[in-house]
């Protein structure tokens, strides 16, 4: 693993802040932060914390309700202020996300194969059989199995574990140099969601691809990332190694998620539940 401090900067965000056009009522406040090529991050935070919204920032999705300023340079492009072509000249190649709800990924009236060859016939020159098979490889990629059945499927002939990684392979399909994950496993159970974090771990050491892991789940954040940006009410309150931050947490804000995840453990554990 390359030592993050000699990564170069992939990623960086300076002075974000984002309010409500209408009331001027702010969500986000003076949030800073660089993710290095390669490296796997984590935002941990409550419900509406502004971690998501942070993510659909970086990613030039905010809503027009939305408006944000400051800097967030991705692969050297400004993302504040860039023209929606701009953007999606940036999306797919440079950066791609995956949801937490598949179906705001997948076209519900499009077959599984196409949607994945779409993004693959912009960013390559692959067409007929050659698009087809790099698609097969794709969904082979992230673990699936009877891909030529997925791939002639709708999104609602396949289970909601086939669609979840089928949006991964969506999203991985113009080989982006950063993925953002929000809550990609809060829908799934215990078993999927280890499964779901330990495939986007692979694909991301295996691709040298960044990673910007957002959940509100202390277990999920640990297991995937390096380093851990903790928000709470639009700021960003902590960062750290990520077994630094979970061993000796310096907010007070972090030391209440933390505790509340350990007693909701141990009445697990209590229960009998894994």
């Amino acid at each position: 693993m390359k030592d993050k401090s000699k990564r170069p900067v992939l990623l960086q965000v300076t002075g974000l802040r984002a309010y409500l056009v209408d009331s001027g009522k702010p969500l986000l406040q003076n949030i800073s932060f660089s993710i290095g090529e390669g490296e796997l991050a984590g935002i941990l935070g409550q419900s509406g914390s502004g971690k998501s919204l942070t993510s659909l920032a970086v990613a030039g999705l905010l809503p027009g309700s939305i408006r944000a300023e400051g800097s967030i340079l991705l692969a050297g492009h400004e993302i504040l202020g860039s023209e929606e072509r701009v953007l999606n000249a940036v999306r797919g190649r440079d950066i791609a996300v995956i949801f937490q709800e598949p179906a705001a990924a997948l076209d519900p009236l499009m077959k599984i194969g196409r949607q994945i060859a779409l993004p693959l016939k912009k960013h390559s020159r692959l067409r007929g059989a050659e698009l087809r098979e790099k698609v097969y490889a794709l969904l082979e990629e992230v673990k699936l199995t009877e891909i030529r059945r997925i791939a002639g499927s709708l999104p609602s002939e396949i289970s909601g574990g086939q669609k979840q990684r089928a949006a991964i392979a969506l999203a991985l399909a113009a080989s982006p140099r950063l993925l953002i994950a929000d809550e990609p496993t809060s829908s799934a159970d215990a078993h999927i969601q280890k499964q779901l974090i330990e495939l986007i771990q692979d694909r991301a050491k295996a691709r040298g691809m960044a990673v910007l892991f957002i959940s509100h789940d202390i277990a999920a954040i640990r297991n995937i990332s390096e380093r851990i940006l903790v928000m709470k009410d639009g700021s960003l309150v902590e960062t750290g190694n990520t077994e630094d931050l979970i061993n000796d947490p310096r907010h007070e804000y972090t030391r209440l998620l933390l505790n509340c995840a350990r007693k909701l453990d141990l009445a697990l554990k209590k229960e009998g539940q894994p």
